[in-house]
């Protein structure tokens, strides 16, 4: 380098063109010169040339030598360049903002807030809806089925099935080469005072070969392990649970572990975050045909179509598309049905049941019949889109006043010669700065408060840290970005574009209109979008109400389902019953229990469908009323339950067994089956024609089991005297003075001294019961008023700092005015109705756009319409009054201006 000084030009260009032109230009020039120098040594010009280039060497490799060191000093004076002007940048916009720190602390916690709930949200349909379950191999090509039926004409998608359909997949299909089954329930694990319930998964053999993982310890089970009826009693551990039970001992393996009412040997761990197909992890992984056994399940219900809790899963072979497998099921599942029917005659016919099924997205929640919970969900998504909008509107409208604040400033700088490329680019990267710290806000609001709300709401899901969630901090970086920059290019730009003579000329009032008139669009777009918000809150809020307000058939808030798990403790019948009897007769002795009575059925969690036969009605006839609840209970029943008996008589003690059969009806079933005629003596027989005849002798109000809407559960219920219909079953329902929950643990302690050995007994408040039933429209009403609320307070700041700043802008004007004559009221008037206009503009189109959005949010709402006036009235009203709130203090400082002060000002 150092035989060419003038070569070191050259690795100061910035194009590789430039670098090839100016290095072949400077050898051609020392080649020249060379030459020069022998010919006035004496040389003829040919033969100094020839020497010239034979004492050089090889030109072409020193030009490819020069032309890549030109371009790698190039690439690195630019990179130096660059990182030397962003860390100009930077520390300019530091220092700004640490001479304003209010002004910062505004901008930072209003788009922490918005990059908070949408981080928030994100995480929640990132993991309803978006992410594949950890380890799956292939997740493109694995599917959950879906069973659909037809029930009175509508498609009705269940994705549980039965193990013998699990079978048939197996068996009648060929597009698959992994069909596995999966069930989740919670079983007893342990022993003595340490045992409690635990989340377990039951999966066949086949289950491991969907994902592609090691165990963190020993290993999992086969298929031998997996065999019909009861399996082989091998677990394998959660990785969280071997860490947490057994301090993850590396011992742990052949060791005995109490689960339901066997003893299980350890024989692997799973590796961390392993969860399968659940949305939590489990404490044990069993073989499925174990898991059945230890669910008190006949393992002769394995072989039949009527036990429905197993969910399939299958991986398509390769080639084979979604389509096609779609086809191959539903071929099985119609060869399926035909020989349910075939063993079941009561079953619904083939033609009118019409069976299909559908290979679905993995997750649960993407498939046909996904829950209210995750519909909601997305809804929230674009909630949470809204506030990030309205927060980057507000400060938009922050940086603009800033930036006309500081037009002085820009013009000086202008003039003194920095480029508006440069200008935008600083003033770009202040705002991604702003954005910067906004984003690291807002994820401390969604590790803490998000945190808690989605544990609040959706408890049984597996929730993982924001913090140490890489997806949800990436998403949280990219929205950060597009907040800064989305907030601070508009404000950029029109600091970039002014004018720098009107601005030395320093004219206070010059372009103020212009600003103004794009500050109130944003406020406007920042009151509409709000009044977006508060629409959707209102409805979601009034739809909870009337959830709330829906007569259940009994008293919710009152009652505790007690519920004995025997953990392998085997009793006769007869001390079956009678332990059922001592836990209700215990139960009253409980300070605040003031009635028990003895059920199998528990609203919301646990139902009973049997076929009735009515004597003079057609089959198909009662199919096509829809499913019928059947409820085996004691004396004293509806009496606990809070439950009116409207006509004849309830079931009593004389109701025992051997005495003459007899019947309950809800008034539904009633009108349903006789319409007008008195039920009172009718007869109704359960399972077949040739069972007994069971004498009706009351009718109650109808109990929702299962759905709030009437449409979805009409309360078609009967009631069986528990004496003649399988007494050793089912818990107890116990009724308190006041709030149940209080009662639980005092409850479980007493009743827990009946129990013999290791068995034990659950309690839950029916409450807790019923609320999980109303998930989609609490989780709807919570977030839609938060974001409503917080959007009606971020553009409340906004029209607040609008109107200030507008009256602080024309005191000249508003002093001129007072000293023409005008009243104090007169100012108020003015600066009240430039704020109350724009609001009126906002309000017109938040209205509008909310009655669009109505029609796709309706579905999701309860007895509600989306255009429901006084919803819409109320949402008007309270923008009205903000605004007010807004206006009214600029207002007063606007009747206060000193006319004297502010003409000498000027």
């Amino acid at each position: 380098m150092t035989r060419w000084p003038g070569l070191r030009r050259v690795f100061r260009l910035g194009r590789a063109a430039d670098v090839e032109r100016e290095v072949e230009e400077e050898l051609q020039l020392h080649l020249d010169l060379a030459a020069a120098d022998l010919v006035a040594r004496g040389l003829a010009p040919s033969d100094a040339r020839r020497e010239a280039e034979r004492r050089f060497g090889d030109v072409a490799s020193a030009r490819r030598r020069l032309v890549a060191i030109g371009r790698d000093r190039t690439r690195m004076e630019r990179r130096a360049d660059w990182w030397g002007a962003l860390r100009q940048d930077l520390g300019y916009a530091a220092r700004g903002l640490r001479l304003r720190p209010g002004f910062a602390l505004a901008v930072v916690l209003t788009l922490g807030l918005g990059i908070g709930a949408n981080a928030t949200m994100f995480g929640i349909v990132d993991r309803l809806l978006l992410r594949p379950p950890a380890y799956l191999a292939h997740p493109e090509r694995v599917n959950r089925v879906w069973f659909i039926r037809n029930f009175d004409g509508k498609p009705f998608p269940n994705v549980n099935t039965s193990y013998r359909r699990y079978l048939d997949v197996r068996k009648m299909t060929a597009s698959f080469d992994v069909v596995a089954v999966f069930l989740d329930p919670s079983l007893a694990v342990g022993s003595g005072a340490a045992a409690q319930e635990e989340h377990v998964l039951g999966v066949s053999a086949s289950y491991w070969r969907l994902f592609d993982m090691r165990p963190e310890l020993g290993r999992f089970f086969t298929e031998d392990e997996d065999r019909e009826p009861t399996g082989t009693t091998v677990a394998v551990l959660g990785y969280d649970y071997w860490r947490t039970r057994y301090g993850a001992r590396r011992d742990v393996l052949g060791s005995a572990l109490r689960v339901g009412e066997r003893d299980y040997t350890v024989i692997g761990v799973a590796p961390p975050g392993f969860m399968g197909t659940a949305m939590g992890a489990a404490a044990l992984i069993l073989p499925i045909t174990a898991t059945v056994a230890e669910t008190g399940t006949p393992p002769q219900r394995l072989r039949t179509y009527s036990w429905q809790w197993p969910q399939v899963f299958v991986r398509r072979r390769e080639g084979v598309s979604v389509a096609a497998a779609t086809a191959d099921l539903t071929l099985m599942y119609e060869r399926s049905y035909a020989q349910q029917v075939a063993e079941n005659p009561h079953s619904l016919p083939l033609a009118l049941a019409r069976p299909r099924a559908v290979a679905a997205p993995v997750l649960r929640d993407r498939g046909p019949g996904g829950s209210d919970e995750s519909k909601v969900a997305v809804w929230l998504v674009g909630v949470a889109a809204i506030v990030l909008i309205i927060a980057c509107a507000n400060v938009g409208n922050l940086l603009l006043a800033r930036a006309f604040g500081r037009r002085r400033e820009i013009a000086v700088r202008l003039a003194l010669g920095i480029s508006r490329t440069r200008l935008l680019v600083q003033l770009l990267t202040e705002s991604v700065l702003l954005a910067a710290l906004g984003g690291a806000a807002g994820l401390l609001v969604a590790q803490w408060g998000g945190g808690i709300l989605r544990t609040a709401l959706l408890p049984d899901v597996d929730w993982a840290s924001v913090i140490s969630d890489p997806r949800v901090l990436a998403f949280g970086a990219v929205v950060a970005l597009a907040a800064g920059l989305l907030a601070g290019l508009a404000p950029a730009l029109h600091a970039g574009r002014s004018d720098v003579a009107p601005a030395l000329r320093a004219g206070v009032r010059e372009g103020t209109y212009y600003r103004s008139r794009l500050r109130a669009a944003l406020l406007v777009a920042q009151g509409a979008l709000s009044v977006v918000l508060l629409v959707g809150a209102g409805l979601f809020v009034k739809s909870f109400n009337k959830v709330r307000a829906v007569r259940l058939g009994f008293d919710a808030n009152r009652l505790l389902w007690v519920s004995p798990v025997m953990r392998g403790v085997e009793l006769p019948p007869g001390d079956s019953v009678a332990l059922r009897d001592r836990l209700a007769a215990r139960a009253l002795t409980v300070p605040g229990v003031t009635r028990s009575a003895r059920g199998i059925t528990v609203p919301f969690y646990t139902q009973w469908n049997f076929n009735i036969v009515v004597p003079g009605l057609d089959t198909a006839y009662l199919n096509h009323l829809g499913t019928m609840q059947l409820q085996a209970v004691s004396a004293g029943y509806f009496e606990t339950m809070g439950t009116r008996v409207l006509r004849g008589r309830p079931l009593l003690e004389a109701d025992r067994a051997g005495a003459a059969p007899v019947v309950v009806v809800s008034q539904e079933l009633a009108r349903a089956l006789w319409k007008t005629a008195d039920p009172i003596g009718r007869c109704l027989k359960i399972g077949a024609d040739t069972a007994p005849c069971r004498t009706v002798v009351g009718v109650t109000e109808g109990i929702k089991m299962q759905d709030f809407r009437d449409s979805e559960d009409p309360g078609l219920s009967y009631y069986l005297p528990l004496a003649q219909w399988r007494p050793g079953f089912g818990g107890v329902f116990v009724r308190t003075r006041g709030e149940a929950g209080a009662l639980a643990d005092p409850v479980r302690r007493a009743l827990q001294q009946e129990m013999p050995g290791a068995a034990y007994v659950t309690v839950r408040p029916l409450a807790d019961i019923v609320g999980e039933n109303m998930q989609q429209w609490d989780l709807g009403a919570t977030m839609f008023t938060v974001f409503g609320v917080l959007a009606l307070v971020v553009a409340a700041v906004g029209l607040y700092s609008v109107t200030a700043y507008g009256v602080a802008q024309r005191t000249h004007e508003l002093g001129v005015r007072v000293a023409l004559g005008a009243e104090r009221r007169d100012l108020v008037r003015l600066v009240l109705g430039e704020g109350l206009r724009l609001s009126a503009a906002a309000l017109g189109l938040g209205l509008a756009a909310a009655l669009v959005a109505g029609r796709y949010v309706a579905p999701l709402l309860f007895q509600t319409s989306p255009r429901d006036p006084l919803v819409l009235g109320a949402v008007a009203a309270l923008l009205f009054l903000t605004s007010v709130a807004a206006s009214a203090l600029p207002a007063l400082r606007a009747s206060r201006v000193d006319p004297n002060r502010a003409l000498r000002d000027e």
